[in-house]
């Protein structure tokens, strides 16, 4: 038997990848109105990428979002 090294990276998450679709996630207003114009995905407090295209309010607020978000204060 041979052993292998196998090198563990974490996972960048795509556009339109995770848990986008469950939980409204905490965005900076500036990046919604450039997705909004552009189509470009936008990028969540808790790292989620995705272009976003639903209401938030039908969803609850991602539980990280909402932890990073009290912890920076604002």
């Amino acid at each position: 038997m041979s052993s292998v090294d196998i090198e563990q990276r974490p996972r960048v998450a795509e556009p339109d990848d995770g848990d986008h679709e469950r939980f409204s996630h905490y965005v900076p207003r500036s990046s919604i109105v450039e997705s909004a114009v552009t189509g470009k995905a936008v990028t969540a407090l808790c790292g989620k990428r995705w272009v976003p295209s639903r209401d938030p309010e039908r969803f609850p607020i991602c539980p990280e979002c909402k932890r990073l978000k009290s912890e920076r204060g604002t």
